[in-house]
């Protein structure tokens, strides 16, 4: 560059900072409303579904560990005739189960079982709460699923398969759907374990492939939600507001010379984490709530104070649009003293998951909020050989083969029992409805073809049922 030409720079620069005015300034606002207006479009925006949805948000209450279908759900006069005698030979031909010894013996379940709503439907002694929701139900008797390890269960209930990698449900729904929520995430986990975490951890809410926007985010009912959130000591909100901006513009400079989906990641997780900062302190703030439902809900009580606050929680993301929550509690997994086990974490959920069924009805959200309660699988018919048969001390071992699950609302036909097993409970033996036909109805409940909702990744079309899944008519309104 000649001396003329630098000269000439030089003066500009400088007329351009110290003319009256500011024409500097003008200059950068100019540039940062032209990025403005070209702003990368919400990953979360709302899309429209491949048909008219029956339901437009998801509470999955997943009970990690696996809850004994026998003693909630499950009545078999049988077992209490065959209790503590062998499995009778003709279960133990040609079975594959692993889990299976030859000393096994039948284990009828203590518990007491009644008849309640108008459906007759079953529950037992330990879930009174749950049994006054009876004809909102749709219980399925006779789910199956691929493996009897937890972690791999797990993967597949929530991501398909039983690999490391793949997108979770949450994932899947608010990729096809988007959100309603502007300043919440459109899929949330809530977590409330009795002191031992979930198996699958966050594997179970990863996005897998998928950007990472749809990453299953942890709220905390107590203190900041998120950690982090909070903005530091003395940084006011227009100076956040200003740092934002300036980044946004980095942002999106890099995103024009890379076209990396990674950056429009970036920049809309740190637009939605600026809205954040002021919307989710006051979605945790309970104290609008009446005290009617802070006690219908437990939440002034210790035992149920956990999982009743985030059971609240749901009901008011869902009413602010938020499209995916999943609340984990754990664990279900009883192979010792299962009476005394299970009784405490019946304690600790039972009342607050019907509160969450009758708080939806009576604010008319049930009828678009689709609710899913259930584990990964379920519990044998004989007590856990390995730990030991002392009367009272016994436990149930891992079952895949037949186990039941309790949806409710956004289009499933409730007041009813879908699927019958044999006199175990071992097997069923009409309806049997694998975990990918579980998933395709609840994608179709939401308005969305299974088959349709796919992601190519590494030269394949990937989709949450992976190869199988049927919608299963008999659920649905």
């Amino acid at each position: 560059m000649e001396w003329r030409d630098l000269l000439a720079f030089q003066n500009r620069r400088c007329f351009l900072q110290h003319t009256a005015g500011g024409l500097g300034s003008i200059a950068l606002s100019q540039l940062l409303a032209d990025t403005t207006s070209a702003a990368v479009a919400s990953p979360l925006a709302p899309r429209p579904p491949h048909f008219k949805p029956r339901a437009k948000n998801v509470i999955f209450i997943f009970m990690s560990g696996a809850p004994s279908q026998y003693d909630l759900y499950l009545p078999r006069p049988e077992m209490q005739r065959l209790h503590r005698q062998p499995v009778p030979g003709s279960f133990l031909l040609n079975l594959n189960d692993a889990l299976i010894k030859g000393s096994a013996q039948v284990f009828a379940s203590p518990r007491k079982f009644s008849k309640h709503g108008e459906c007759g439907m079953d529950f037992s002694d330990y879930v009174p709460h749950l049994a006054t929701c009876a004809d909102e139900f749709c219980m399925v008797r006779s789910l199956h699923t691929d493996v009897s390890n937890h972690h791999p269960a797990q993967l597949i209930m929530n991501c398909g398969v039983p690999l490391f990698g793949h997108p979770s449900m949450g994932s899947w729904v608010t990729y096809g759907l988007g959100s309603e929520a502007n300043d919440l995430p459109g899929y949330v986990v809530l977590l409330s374990n009795s002191g031992e975490g979930v198996d699958g951890g966050s594997s179970l809410w990863n996005n897998g492939f998928l950007p990472s926007e749809y990453r299953g985010v942890n709220f905390r009912s107590k203190g900041d939600p998120i950690l982090h959130l909070t903005s530091p000591p003395g940084t006011s909100r227009r100076a956040q507001r200003s740092r934002l901006d300036a980044i946004r513009t980095l942002n999106e400079l890099r995103l024009q010379d890379t076209g990396n989906s990674e950056i429009e990641s970036r920049i809309a997780a740190y637009e939605l984490a600026y809205r954040m900062q002021a919307a989710a302190p006051e979605l945790v703030d309970l104290s609008d709530e009446t005290r009617t439902t802070r006690q219908m809900y437990g939440i002034d009580h210790e035992t149920t104070e956990p999982f009743g606050t985030n059971c609240l929680l749901a009901r008011r993301m869902v009413e602010r649009g938020v499209r995916f929550v999943q609340l984990y509690h754990s664990t279900w997994d009883d192979h010792s003293n299962l009476n005394t086990k299970l009784k405490k974490n019946c304690d600790m959920t039972d009342q607050p998951a019907a509160a969450l069924i009758k708080d939806l009805k009576q604010r008319g959200l049930l009828d678009e909020t689709l609710v899913i309660w259930g584990g990964e699988f379920g519990r044998t018919p004989m007590n856990e050989v390995r730990r030991g048969n002392t009367p009272g001390k016994e436990g149930r071992d891992h079952h895949p083969f037949a186990f039941t699950m309790l949806l409710a609302g956004g289009g499933i036909k409730g007041g009813q029992m879908v699927g019958e097993t044999d006199e175990l409970g071992y097997h069923p033996i009409k309806d049997p409805i694998h975990v990918h036909d579980l998933q395709a109805t609840i994608l179709h409940c939401l308005g969305m073809d299974h088959q349709l909702l796919t992601f190519r990744h590494q030269g394949r079309d990937f989709r949450l049922t992976d190869v199988g899944g049927n919608v299963v008519q008999k659920l649905l309104v």
